[in-house]
């Protein structure tokens, strides 16, 4: 069945105008993002269970910004009972008819994995059905590296945008894991034109205490750095938040980089911390967020109904660019 599926997609080369590392100018607030996104005309977001009423929303506002192309796989008919309450025209959208979840986001992963489309994205569907099509040994998209979370966030009181890594996937990440994620993290931020990203390693003090295992990992992540094993950014830690992010906070103490006061990429040391810090930064800074998820062979867009549509919007943009 899911051969019959798959086969019944015309195979076409949808991105057609292949992009290569460097052909961004530095994209400093989510304009900026939302412009150079709708720049790539032929990018396709293949989106798995796509008859829910808040991701077509979504995809109906980053078709109309042309922000992206869309492949649903789904229920065709739910898809366009929706799409018609919502006054959408599915003449835009390519359509694989798919009632089975399973099925459904296998097929999706497919579009991804054969070239018909630049990112993938979660409809209505449990992550961890989605997770399971992705990481299919034979028809998934999974690498040898780690799948770590990105997001990204424009906060008024920040000069460009921050980037927070990882507050969704990794939970108690070790060394080697913390690696991944920096270089994941480094290496998708490098692709939206951020050249040597800076990257804070986040503790609560900013020096090396042997009562505070994650700063022991952090010491041996610079001299990992420094030999070359974490490759294309500037890192430095430990940092305390405030140090990160104030010029001000770093001098009152002493403390002088290249990273303190202008970080890019803030590196959380577990999911709690980048939990809290994630929701800090919506809820109490009212900053405007979306996220992706890396380490696949494309982006994966996993947004859940609880994400406005202006966090879903940006977190295509996102999986479009990177």
């Amino acid at each position: 069945m899911l051969t019959k599926n798959v086969q019944e997609v015309p195979f076409e080369e949808l991105n057609g105008q292949k992009r290569k590392k460097g052909d961004f100018t530095l994209i400093k607030n989510l304009a900026e993002l939302f412009e150079k996104a709708s720049q790539a005309t032929e990018a396709y977001v293949s989106v798995a269970v796509a008859h829910d009423p808040h991701v077509l929303e979504a995809v109906w506002m980053a078709s109309e910004a042309g922000i992206a192309n869309f492949i649903l796989v789904g229920d065709e008919e739910k898809i366009r009972e929706i799409a018609k309450e919502l006054k959408m025209d599915c003449s835009k959208f390519k359509i694989i008819h798919e009632v089975d979840e399973e099925l459904a986001c296998a097929i999706a992963v497919l579009q991804v994995k054969y070239g018909r489309a630049m990112a993938l994205m979660k409809g209505l569907v449990e992550p961890s059905v989605m997770m399971k099509a992705i990481l299919n040994l034979e028809r998934g998209i999974r690498t040898e590296s780690k799948l770590t979370h990105l997001a990204v966030f424009e906060v008024s009181a920040y000069h460009k945008l921050l980037f927070v890594t990882d507050a969704a996937i990794s939970i108690a990440p070790d060394l080697k894991e913390k690696q991944e994620i920096i270089q994941n993290a480094v290496d998708a931020v490098t692709n939206l034109g951020i050249s040597k990203p800076k990257v804070a390693l986040l503790a609560a003090v900013e020096k090396v205490n042997k009562n505070m295992p994650v700063t022991l990992e952090y010491k041996e992540l610079m001299e990992m750095a420094m030999k070359g094993e974490i490759t294309g950014c500037i890192l430095d830690g430990p940092l305390a938040l405030d140090n990160a992010v104030s010029y001000e906070s770093a001098e009152n103490k002493g403390i002088t980089s290249e990273v303190v006061g202008d970080a890019d990429i803030l590196v959380c040391p577990d999911i709690e911390a980048g939990n809290i810090l994630y929701k800090s930064l919506v809820f109490l800074a009212s900053a405007k967020s979306g996220g992706v998820v890396l380490g696949a062979k494309r982006p994966i867009i996993l947004t859940s109904g609880m994400d406005s549509n202006e966090s879903k919007l940006i977190s295509i943009a996102m999986g479009v660019l990177m």
